[in-house]
């Protein structure tokens, strides 16, 4: 019978905070100007010219070892304002494609019933599948043609 491997401890990169590639902020001490990709999506801004991050928000974990560089997944990195363009805004026929593909995933392929959301794994309904009852709260009724019916 073979040994059991030992799972071998990670091993921590401590690096300076002196050494450390980029400028980091704690979490309530960013300076203006300075934003996450979340806030700038808030914002209606995408990153466009920013080439990448320009600092990095230390984790909450690391705002207790201010002398090490934080390194941890959690940290955030800190996007420019002024170089943020607006979002994209999606023409007609880009959202009737989304709207199609998203009526396509909806519709089952075998008794043409539509649903609020299909498995992606069987690519039908559960009934067509293997003859389970399907509960009829999740059938959609088919609704009046509309002269509109984009997802924006």
């Amino acid at each position: 019978m073979p040994r059991r491997r030992r799972k071998r401890r990670r091993e921590i990169k401590r690096v300076p905070r002196s050494e450390a590639f980029l400028p980091e902020f704690d979490r309530g001490a960013v300076p203006e100007g300075l934003v996450t990709r979340r806030q700038l999506r808030d914002m209606g801004l995408s990153p466009g010219g920013n080439d990448g991050p320009v600092a990095i928000l230390r984790c909450k974990w690391c705002s207790y070892r201010p002398q090490w560089s934080c390194n941890h997944p959690t940290r955030g990195f800190l996007l420019r304002v002024d170089l943020a363009v607006p979002k994209r805004v999606p023409t007609l026929a880009q959202e009737w494609a989304l709207d199609r593909a998203m009526a396509a995933r909806q519709t089952c392929g075998g008794c043409g019933r539509r649903f609020f959301c299909l498995s992606k794994k069987l690519g039908c309904c559960i009934e067509c599948f293997d003859g389970t009852p399907v509960d009829p709260s999740s059938y959609l009724a088919p609704a009046a043609l509309a002269a509109h019916r984009l997802a924006a």
